[in-house]
């Protein structure tokens, strides 16, 4: 059996930013250091910070008042910001700088008088903070018919999901621009989350099966599972070799593994040490070298 690599996969500079942060907050501020949601969408990588002194909350008012408190890097609505607030807390914005720029575009394009469209997944957290900004309608592309109803000459501003299936997002966007004849398109998608699902795309041409590692609950890993389905593959989504099922093997001449951009390189060699390839070979991808600076508290 042989195991072809995707790259790039696992950790994008936002992650990256994220987890840094949530560390140097723990070595600035007296502990537990508060966390609003998961750091990032893997449960590894929140045990370890939780090992260290931080503690994830899903409700700013679970947070005893003065305490510091890091938001997520999925981006927060401004009720929380107004919470914290009244609680006295020390905030520190983890939000990704690109999800960042989402919620400026929101803003600037409902200041212009533009009705605005998230194209998103409902209760996603990133989706949370988004629709936060301003007043704005979902289309969530699981759903159907969920165009919003307004005159075809309605001024509308389209906003994406930083981690949506670059072909489902298209496909909601050109519905989108056929029902309205004045349509501004920001497609937000992220640079890793593109550059995972054409890694995807190009393991689908040599491998019999595709893993994916990382957690169930990213956006950004379900979507590097659907991109192998779609492209006539059997694919699974698993946190580790824990959750590895042998019988998916079983045949299996060439199997591609990936990983989201919230997955630890280091579950990667685990899933191929426990699986024993007689090969390893990377496939090589669009090369990433973005880094985002650190919130002013930690530029020093």
């Amino acid at each position: 059996m042989k195991v072809f690599l995707g790259i790039p996969r696992g950790f994008c500079a936002g992650v990256v930013r994220a987890i840094d942060i949530v560390e140097l907050a723990l070595q600035k501020y007296p502990h537990p250091v508060y966390v609003k949601h998961q750091i990032v969408h893997n449960p590894y990588v929140v045990n370890s910070l939780e090992s260290k002194g931080a503690r994830t909350v899903e409700d700013v008012d679970e947070i005893p008042e003065g305490a510091t408190v890091v938001f997520s890097a999925h981006g927060s609505p401004p009720e929380d910001f107004q919470k914290a607030e009244r609680r006295g807390l020390n905030v520190i914005d983890a939000t990704c700088p690109l999800v960042t720029k989402v919620h400026n575009e929101a803003k600037r394009y409902a200041r212009e008088g533009r009705r605005m469209v998230l194209v998103g997944h409902r209760g996603h957290q990133e989706v949370k903070g988004t629709m936060g900004q301003t007043d704005m309608h979902l289309v969530d592309d699981r759903e159907r018919d969920n165009i919003p109803e307004w005159g075809s000459g309605t001024p509308v501003a389209v906003l994406t999901q930083t981690t949506l299936s670059v072909r489902d997002t298209q496909r909601a966007i050109e519905q989108i621009e056929g029902n309205f004849s004045d349509v501004i398109v920001r497609n937000d998608l992220c640079y890793a989350t593109t550059n995972r699902q054409e890694a995807v795309d190009k393991l689908s041409d040599i491998v019999d099966i595709v893993l994916v590692i990382g957690a169930h609950n990213s956006s950004n890993c379900n979507r590097l599972r659907e991109v192998a389905e779609a492209n006539g593959l059997p694919a699974y989504l698993i946190n580790g070799p824990e959750e590895l099922d042998f019988a998916w093997l079983e045949g299996m001449e060439n199997v591609g593994i990936t990983s989201g951009a919230s997955t630890p390189e280091d579950l990667i060699m685990d899933v191929i040490n426990v699986i024993k390839p007689e090969e390893v070979t990377t496939i090589e991808g669009a090369e990433e070298d973005i880094t985002f600076v650190l919130p002013h508290e930690f530029r020093e």
